[in-house]
């Protein structure tokens, strides 16, 4: 590195000729890391003749005020370190820079005698800065990209940068700014940020890099285990990723060129093997095709058919009890006298007597060849029956047919 010298100040220091003072610095622009730690040095020379009693740092000096020792300044407390050593070499550790610490800081000497000091003017023009990530506005998958690591003054050529993915370490550049990313994917999307290799802790803030990809990994879920129940109906979900996200869903069965479906779920109402494609901007990609199966459980059938049955043989159960009082309440109402003229019937003036039930319930008929002469009507007959003197025969359910 070259070195650039400050104004060498000549003094023409009566009754001494040839002597001159003279300060060196190593370099007139600094450019300092907002919270870090920086240097600034140089080096001196002055008359033979003269004790150098003290030196110290000023900042933004003028030559009609005092110079105020930065080691004094409120300022400056603690944060300042003044170094001296061989050949008249001086240096300044300043630490946890800010923004304030901005200006031109000079060496001053002081020496025996009053009036021979010396203020080594210009100074180092000191300059704060903080990082910050440039990235593309949007990548394209496929493509390169280059990040840089930007600030508002220039480093040494020495410096080195290291870039951070996520705040995790992803790279280290050697003397450049740069970040070059060749063929970017999916994976390479993230929160980025950059730091000066031997401040790492000072990383700049994160910018995200956005890359742009068709689908991917597209898949389809069903609620349930993908059997319907006859009647019912299984929901499919198709998913993806990708950037922009999918906005055109289609589904179709396998084997089939058209579609079945739109939308991001589908209702499947019949047995067969499905599958999605999503689609956006960039590109599409089809899902595996996944089996959906119609069926009724044997569970689910058995047990509707036992409540049938159970029903039906419930409701003849009923019936039958409800003929069986309805015909004993029937017998009960018809009383004998009713009964016996039932039995009887008169047809084309000859008296027929069919169905008279015996007392062992059996019917007998009456022929009317055989039936009695003198007895051609019914009322002759009750008559006839009705002169004897057996108790029996006077009632009229009773009667001798073998005459």
């Amino acid at each position: 590195m070259s070195h650039l010298f400050s104004l060498i100040f000549l003094l023409v220091i009566p009754g001494i000729c040839g002597q001159t003072w003279k300060v060196e610095y190593s370099n007139l622009n600094k450019c300092a890391l907002k919270g870090s730690e920086t240097f600034l040095s140089g080096s001196y020379t002055y008359p033979n003749n003269l004790n150098v009693t003290k030196t110290f740092w000023t900042r933004n000096p003028h030559y009609s005020k005092q110079t105020l020792d930065l080691y004094y300044d409120p300022h400056y407390k603690d944060r300042v370190m003044y170094y001296l050593g061989k050949y008249q070499t001086f240096s300044l550790k300043l630490s946890n820079v800010a923004d304030e610490d901005e200006g031109m800081y000079c060496f001053r000497i002081l020496t025996n005698v009053e009036h021979q000091r010396y203020l080594g003017m210009p100074g180092i023009k000191l300059k704060v800065t903080e990082l910050r990530v440039e990235i593309p506005h949007e990548v394209i998958e496929g493509n390169s990209a280059v990040l840089f690591c930007k600030t508002t003054c220039s480093f040494t050529d020495r410096t080195k940068y290291t870039w951070f993915r996520n705040r995790k370490f992803f790279s280290e550049s050697v003397r450049t700014n740069e970040l070059l990313l060749q063929s970017v994917s999916s994976d390479d999307t993230g929160k980025y940020s950059c730091a000066v290799t031997h401040e790492q802790h000072l990383q700049s803030p994160t910018v995200t890099l956005t890359v742009r990809y068709p689908p991917k990994k597209t898949s389809v879920s069903i609620s349930g285990s993908g059997e319907i129940i006859l009647g019912n109906s299984v929901t499919l979900t198709c998913s993806c990723d990708s950037n922009p996200p999918a906005w055109i869903y289609t589904w179709f069965q396998e084997n089939e060129t058209s579609a079945v479906g739109s939308g991001q779920s589908f209702s499947a109402l019949q047995s067969g093997f499905f599958y999605c494609v999503a689609q956006n901007e960039f590109g599409s990609q089809r899902s595996a095709a996944v089996p959906v199966t119609v069926t009724v459980t044997v569970e689910a059938n058995s047990s509707t058919l036992i409540v049938v049955i159970s029903a039906a043989v419930l409701a003849s159960v009923i019936l039958m009890v409800a003929i069986a009082l309805f015909i004993r309440r029937k017998r009960k109402r018809v009383s004998p006298s009713e009964e016996q003229n039932n039995r009887g019937s008169q047809h084309n003036g000859e008296f027929i007597l069919s169905q008279i039930e015996s007392p062992e319930g059996a019917y007998m008929t009456l022929d009317p060849k055989s039936r009695c002469a003198d007895y051609d009507t019914l009322q002759n007959m009750k008559r006839s029956c009705s002169n004897t003197d057996d108790p029996e025969s006077q009632d009229p359910t009773y009667y001798n047919i073998d005459n």
